[in-house]
Protein backbone atom coordinates (compact mmCIF):
# COMPACT_ATOMS: atom_id res chain seq x y z
CA UNK A 1 0.00 0.00 0.00
CA UNK A 2 1.39 3.37 -0.96
CA UNK A 3 2.53 5.72 1.81
CA UNK A 4 0.55 8.41 -0.05
CA UNK A 5 -2.76 6.82 0.99
CA UNK A 6 -4.41 8.73 3.78
CA UNK A 7 -5.29 7.35 7.18
CA UNK A 8 -8.94 8.09 6.39
CA UNK A 9 -8.75 5.26 3.84
CA UNK A 10 -6.35 2.88 5.57
CA UNK A 11 -8.51 2.86 8.69
CA UNK A 12 -11.53 1.68 6.66
CA UNK A 13 -12.17 -2.04 6.43
CA UNK A 14 -13.77 -1.79 2.99
CA UNK A 15 -10.73 -0.04 1.55
CA UNK A 16 -8.35 -2.55 3.13
CA UNK A 17 -10.31 -5.58 1.94
CA UNK A 18 -10.67 -4.17 -1.57
CA UNK A 19 -6.97 -3.30 -1.77
CA UNK A 20 -5.90 -6.71 -0.45
CA UNK A 21 -8.28 -8.43 -2.86
CA UNK A 22 -6.94 -6.40 -5.79
CA UNK A 23 -3.34 -7.32 -4.93
CA UNK A 24 -4.18 -11.01 -4.51
CA UNK A 25 -6.17 -10.96 -7.75
CA UNK A 26 -3.19 -9.45 -9.62
CA UNK A 27 -0.75 -12.02 -8.22
CA UNK A 28 -3.15 -14.84 -9.08
CA UNK A 29 -3.79 -13.47 -12.56
CA UNK A 30 -0.07 -13.53 -13.29
CA UNK A 31 0.27 -17.07 -11.91
CA UNK A 32 -2.69 -18.40 -13.87
CA UNK A 33 -1.96 -16.61 -17.17
CA UNK A 34 0.30 -19.41 -18.48
CA UNK A 35 -2.63 -21.80 -18.04
CA UNK A 36 -4.97 -19.52 -19.98
CA UNK A 37 -7.48 -19.26 -17.13
CA UNK A 38 -8.39 -16.75 -14.46
CA UNK A 39 -9.33 -17.17 -10.80
CA UNK A 40 -13.03 -17.54 -11.59
CA UNK A 41 -12.40 -20.38 -14.03
CA UNK A 42 -10.08 -21.98 -11.49
CA UNK A 43 -12.84 -21.77 -8.87
CA UNK A 44 -15.29 -23.50 -11.23
CA UNK A 45 -12.80 -26.31 -11.89
CA UNK A 46 -12.09 -26.64 -8.15
CA UNK A 47 -15.77 -26.93 -7.25
CA UNK A 48 -16.51 -29.45 -9.99
CA UNK A 49 -13.47 -31.55 -9.09
CA UNK A 50 -14.37 -31.51 -5.40
CA UNK A 51 -18.16 -31.88 -5.57
CA UNK A 52 -18.58 -33.87 -8.77
CA UNK A 53 -21.06 -33.33 -11.57
CA UNK A 54 -23.74 -30.73 -10.87
CA UNK A 55 -26.17 -28.47 -12.64
CA UNK A 56 -25.01 -25.11 -13.92
CA UNK A 57 -27.38 -23.48 -11.42
CA UNK A 58 -25.94 -25.44 -8.49
CA UNK A 59 -22.43 -24.39 -9.52
CA UNK A 60 -23.38 -20.75 -9.88
CA UNK A 61 -25.02 -20.76 -6.44
CA UNK A 62 -22.06 -22.46 -4.78
CA UNK A 63 -19.67 -19.92 -6.26
CA UNK A 64 -21.91 -16.87 -5.90
CA UNK A 65 -21.74 -16.23 -9.65
CA UNK A 66 -24.80 -15.07 -11.57
CA UNK A 67 -26.19 -17.56 -14.10
CA UNK A 68 -25.20 -15.54 -17.17
CA UNK A 69 -21.59 -15.27 -16.01
CA UNK A 70 -21.55 -18.96 -15.16
CA UNK A 71 -22.68 -19.82 -18.69
CA UNK A 72 -19.88 -17.64 -20.13
CA UNK A 73 -17.30 -19.31 -17.87
CA UNK A 74 -18.54 -22.76 -18.79
CA UNK A 75 -18.59 -21.91 -22.51
CA UNK A 76 -14.92 -20.95 -22.32
CA UNK A 77 -13.96 -24.01 -20.26
CA UNK A 78 -15.96 -26.33 -22.51
CA UNK A 79 -14.32 -24.76 -25.57
CA UNK A 80 -10.98 -25.87 -24.17
CA UNK A 81 -12.28 -29.36 -23.28
CA UNK A 82 -11.82 -28.70 -19.56
CA UNK A 83 -15.48 -29.36 -18.73
CA UNK A 84 -18.38 -31.15 -20.38
CA UNK A 85 -22.09 -30.36 -20.30
CA UNK A 86 -24.92 -32.75 -21.00
CA UNK A 87 -28.66 -32.74 -20.37
CA UNK A 88 -29.77 -33.99 -16.96
CA UNK A 89 -31.56 -37.32 -17.50
CA UNK A 90 -34.05 -36.35 -14.77
CA UNK A 91 -34.79 -32.94 -16.32
CA UNK A 92 -33.59 -32.43 -19.88
CA UNK A 93 -34.05 -28.64 -19.55
CA UNK A 94 -31.13 -28.61 -17.11
CA UNK A 95 -27.45 -29.11 -17.99
CA UNK A 96 -25.12 -31.18 -15.85
CA UNK A 97 -21.50 -30.02 -15.82
CA UNK A 98 -18.46 -32.13 -15.05
CA UNK A 99 -14.72 -31.61 -15.21
CA UNK A 100 -12.85 -33.63 -17.84
CA UNK A 101 -9.59 -35.51 -17.35
CA UNK A 102 -7.88 -32.66 -19.19
CA UNK A 103 -9.56 -30.23 -16.80
CA UNK A 104 -8.32 -32.20 -13.78
CA UNK A 105 -4.78 -32.18 -15.16
CA UNK A 106 -4.95 -28.42 -15.77
CA UNK A 107 -6.38 -27.92 -12.28
CA UNK A 108 -3.50 -29.82 -10.69
CA UNK A 109 -0.92 -27.56 -12.37
CA UNK A 110 -2.89 -24.33 -11.96
CA UNK A 111 -3.50 -25.08 -8.27
CA UNK A 112 0.24 -25.36 -7.66
CA UNK A 113 0.83 -21.97 -9.27
CA UNK A 114 -2.14 -20.36 -7.49
CA UNK A 115 -0.91 -21.74 -4.15
CA UNK A 116 2.55 -20.29 -4.83
CA UNK A 117 0.96 -16.93 -5.69
CA UNK A 118 -1.01 -16.99 -2.44
CA UNK A 119 2.17 -17.75 -0.47
CA UNK A 120 3.89 -14.84 -2.22
CA UNK A 121 0.98 -12.52 -1.37
CA UNK A 122 1.07 -13.60 2.29
CA UNK A 123 4.86 -13.32 2.65
CA UNK A 124 4.66 -10.34 5.06
CA UNK A 125 2.68 -12.48 7.55
CA UNK A 126 3.84 -15.23 9.90
CA UNK A 127 2.22 -18.67 9.70
CA UNK A 128 0.22 -17.90 12.86
CA UNK A 129 -1.05 -14.62 11.42
CA UNK A 130 -2.00 -16.32 8.15
CA UNK A 131 -4.02 -18.91 10.06
CA UNK A 132 -5.69 -16.18 12.15
CA UNK A 133 -6.49 -14.14 9.04
CA UNK A 134 -8.11 -17.15 7.37
CA UNK A 135 -10.12 -17.98 10.49
CA UNK A 136 -11.35 -14.40 10.85
CA UNK A 137 -12.33 -14.16 7.19
CA UNK A 138 -14.09 -17.53 7.36
CA UNK A 139 -16.07 -16.32 10.37
CA UNK A 140 -17.21 -13.29 8.38
CA UNK A 141 -17.85 -15.08 5.09
CA UNK A 142 -19.53 -18.18 6.47
CA UNK A 143 -21.90 -16.46 8.88
CA UNK A 144 -25.55 -16.76 7.97
CA UNK A 145 -27.10 -13.41 8.71
CA UNK A 146 -29.12 -13.00 5.52
CA UNK A 147 -32.90 -13.12 5.55
CA UNK A 148 -33.03 -15.89 2.93
CA UNK A 149 -30.53 -18.13 4.74
CA UNK A 150 -27.88 -18.14 2.00
CA UNK A 151 -25.14 -16.32 3.89
CA UNK A 152 -25.66 -13.23 1.76
CA UNK A 153 -24.63 -14.98 -1.47
CA UNK A 154 -27.73 -13.80 -3.30
CA UNK A 155 -26.57 -10.20 -3.03
CA UNK A 156 -23.50 -10.19 -5.24
CA UNK A 157 -21.19 -7.22 -5.40
CA UNK A 158 -20.82 -5.82 -8.88
CA UNK A 159 -18.81 -8.36 -10.86
CA UNK A 160 -16.66 -5.68 -12.46
CA UNK A 161 -15.45 -4.62 -9.00
CA UNK A 162 -15.10 -8.07 -7.46
CA UNK A 163 -14.83 -10.40 -10.41
CA UNK A 164 -14.75 -13.73 -8.70
CA UNK A 165 -12.61 -15.45 -6.13
CA UNK A 166 -9.05 -14.33 -6.26
CA UNK A 167 -7.80 -17.31 -4.41
CA UNK A 168 -10.80 -19.59 -4.70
Amino acid sequence: MSSEVSEELTSRLGYLLKSAYRRLYEVNAAALAPHGIDSRSLAVLRVLAAKGPMSQLQGSRLLGIDRTSMVELLDALEGRDLVTRHPDPADRRRNIVDVTDEGRAMLAHADLDADAAEREFLTPLSADKIQTLKELLQALVLQDSSPNGDGGRSQHPPEKAASGEAGA
